[in-house]
């Protein structure tokens, strides 16, 4: 959040001095991405509140919807406003000043943005290689979107600097103002990609969509190994939090002639067993007839 600061007072400063839509544009990423670093912290420090009375499964989905708000931060103050100072630039086209300066803070940004993706990466890589699944699988099926919000701000953080950079020296070479302005919608472009990606990640997470079959499927396993469960055994399971699982069972018992105290306790034995994966926040387990 710190470093995302100084580099937009940076490049605010260097918009100022040189006038060009693509580090206005760049200036107001950096903004956005500041504003979402705030919402992000406060999601975290939100989710961390244990279950209580009006919320029994516990506030880990304050996450997702502060990382939904970031996402509209993007959309709006990163996105709209870019393509729209674009847009003002290559109708009323103004000569850039001073562009060694733009071009100078733009490159020790770069060193900044690429430091805290290769620390964002590091981090997704590190949590994949747990689940076993490849960074692009982790990306779409992680239940935290803190970690991959990062992640694709800096991405689009980066490849934004390359097009303000190409934006200022192709103007610098050709002398043609609408490069820097095609530079900003560019930018403005790809933010409100990342954007859109960010919102549909966050909204499944809020609407409880199924967890990933990579998640379910051990649960699954688990359930039908069990020695008095018959099928069809049923599994579902949807994100309460990151790494919080809401689970519901439906089995069928494969057993004759067992009182209904019996079947009770194994019914429990089998949540108790269950629930001790610190993954699973709360398991119901249904038992119906063949």
């Amino acid at each position: 959040m710190a470093a995302n600061l100084a580099i937009a007072l940076a490049k605010i400063v260097a918009a100022v001095l040189t006038g060009s839509a693509s580090m206005w544009a760049e200036a107001l990423h950096s903004v956005a991405d500041t504003g979402n670093e705030v919402l992000l912290f406060v999601g975290l420090r939100k989710s961390t509140k244990g279950p209580d009375p009006s919320r029994p499964f516990g506030y880990g989905q304050e996450r997702y919807f502060w990382a939904f708000l970031a996402a509209l931060g993007i959309f709006l103050i990163g996105g709209t406003l870019s393509i729209g100072e674009g847009v003002r630039s290559l109708l009323v086209p103004e000569p850039v000043e001073s562009q060694w300066i733009g071009i100078g803070v733009l490159l020790v940004a770069a060193g900044f943005e690429g430091y805290s993706w290769h620390t964002a990466r590091k981090q997704l890589k590190q949590e994949s290689r747990r689940r076993s699944r490849s960074m692009r699988q982790h990306l779409v099926r992680a239940s935290d979107p803190s970690a991959t919000t990062v992640f694709l701000e800096d991405t689009a953080a980066l490849i934004g600097i390359a097009l303000a950079l190409a934006g200022l020296v192709l103007h610098a070479v050709t002398g043609w103002a609408a490069w820097d302005a095609i530079g900003s919608i560019a930018i403005g472009i790809l933010l409100i990609g990342v954007a859109i990606l960010l919102a549909r990640k966050s909204k499944g997470l809020l609407l409880e969509a199924s967890a990933p079959e990579d998640v379910v499927e051990p649960i699954r396993r688990r359930v039908a190994e069990t020695d008095w469960v018959g099928e069809p055994t049923t599994v579902n399971a949807v994100y309460v939090g990151p790494s919080s699982l809401l689970v519901n069972v439906l089995v069928t018992p494969a057993l004759d002639g067992v009182s209904a105290g019996a079947l009770i306790e194994r019914v429990d034995r089998l949540r108790a067993e269950l629930q001790a994966d610190p993954s699973i926040a709360q398991v119901t387990v249904t038992v119906t007839a063949s």
